[in-house]
């Protein structure tokens, strides 16, 4: 068989919330001005409540409300699929599974957290949603989620990848969101990055300050954020609560799970419900799959720095490349984040996770397999998380199980793969010299 379904009645009733199992506390979020560890009711000027109370709550398990259950089940469970037919091209011993995200109506596992953070404003009186968005699934994600809700959405999206996806601005559109190419005129910050470097492709961190900025000055709007946090995280978790029942129904365990990594959420979602599992022995490895160009984990530095690049966000102890970091053209717009999640990089830290890298040309071709031997067209995100189980499968023994997060479908990504059969794809390798330029300007903490 090859889908290994759950039924809808078997969809998770609670979130699974990481921070009570961590080996370690976080540190916590700093104030930009004062240094100081940031008060609930500063991040409530922004945020949900609810989603603030969640973001620090010591609570294992969070219950999904059943009206937002009733959201989710217009794509959820979704399907976890055996890739039989990849397993025979690569010619591994090993079993390959992916948990198909894609087939959510904004074609990626982004609306998990979208739809609940939309719920959550909505409860509080929210008027307007406002957020950041790189390669434009977040955006995708959010606007669906406002139109779920009755409520408007605008998104500053990174204009490279503006320029680069324009049929993400109409799916947006679509769903009654709006789309601005990032830096705009219409923010302080962004006027200012405009003035300073006219020819900006923009980076996800400008276009996270310019959200910011937008919602702290509109009494009726709240910032809803796509990754990073550990609410979204819990969030995504969903996904790897029906992962593990979809693999306990076939009596499967997983020995390697893998996903591609921008700031956090898909790959966190997908494996953290398997993380207390790894602290009682059991042998399972947790890959991260990052682009060279944007390489936060291989070659970032554990430090505190903004979440922004106007410097207006908290301060998060994380694996960061600068906050002035504007990453170069690559297609994988949703990896090219300067950060990473707080969680995941704490156990980075502490070994628990490794990361892998890998140039743009080489993760198309993997997701070119992919799409020729499983039907599935990927996004260029999600190709990096297929490159990486290649590489594993090549090397795996018959007792391996390789299951991966298929974060998200390319339908909208065809100009990025016509590139690259026309060979103008280019591979990019964020140089050390500029990591250790971009240190000297972190804060001291």
């Amino acid at each position: 068989m090859k889908k290994v379904l759950l039924r809808e009645d078997e969809m998770p009733k609670s979130w699974y919330n990481v921070l009570p199992d961590l080996p370690q506390p976080l540190d916590p979020p700093l104030d930009p001005e004062t240094k100081k560890p940031v008060k609930p009711e500063q991040l409530e000027l922004i945020f949900a409540k609810e989603c603030v109370e969640q973001e620090m709550s010591d609570k294992r398990f969070i219950e999904i409300p059943e009206e937002l259950r009733k959201v989710y089940s217009l794509w959820r469970p979704t399907p976890l699929v055996r890739a039989t037919n990849l397993e025979e091209a690569i010619g591994t011993k090993a079993k390959i599974f992916y948990k198909n995200e894609s087939v959510s109506p904004p074609g990626s596992h982004k609306p998990n957290t979208a739809v609940a953070q939309a719920y959550y404003c909505k409860k509080e009186g929210v008027k307007k949603l406002v957020t950041e968005t790189g390669a434009g699934q977040w955006g995708s994600a959010l606007s669906f989620a406002g139109a779920q809700f009755g409520m408007e959405v605008k998104v500053y999206m990174v204009k490279v990848s503006y320029e680069q996806k324009p049929y993400r601005k109409f799916l947006m559109e679509s769903w009654g969101g709006k789309c601005y190419p990032s830096p705009t005129d219409m923010t302080q910050i962004g006027k200012k990055i405009r003035d300073e470097f006219p020819n900006t492709t923009g980076s996800l961190g400008i276009a996270i300050s310019e959200a910011v900025e937008d919602a702290a000055t509109h009494s009726d709007t709240k910032y809803a954020i796509g990754s990073v946090a550990n609410h979204v995280l819990m969030h995504q978790t969903i996904v790897g609560l029906e992962v593990e029942a979809q693999l306990k129904k076939i009596g499967v365990k997983p020995t390697i799970m893998i996903g591609c990594v921008g700031g956090g959420s898909n790959f966190g979602g997908f494996m953290l419900p398997f993380f207390p599992k790894k602290l009682e022995g059991e042998k399972i490895r947790f890959i991260a799959a990052e682009p060279k160009a944007c390489p936060t984990f291989t070659k970032g530095r554990f430090r505190y720095d903004y979440g922004d690049t106007g410097k207006v966000t908290p301060l998060f102890k994380m694996y960061t490349l600068g906050s002035s970091f504007v990453p170069p053209a690559i297609h994988a717009g949703g990896l090219r984040y300067h950060g990473d999640s707080p969680i995941l990089s704490l156990l980075i830290k502490l070994g628990l996770l490794e990361a892998q890298a890998y140039h743009q040309r080489e993760v198309f071709e993997a997701g070119v397999l992919f799409a020729r031997t499983e039907g599935i067209l990927p996004a260029p995100e999600t190709n990096h998380a297929i490159k990486a189980v290649i590489e594993e499968a090549k090397k795996a023994s018959e007792d391996d199980v390789i299951v991966f997060n298929f974060s998200g479908h390319g339908h909208f990504d065809l100009a990025a793969y016509d590139a690259y059969f026309r060979g103008s794809l280019e591979d990019y390798e964020y140089p050390e010299e500029e990591i250790e330029k971009a240190m000297q300007s972190l804060p001291e903490i």
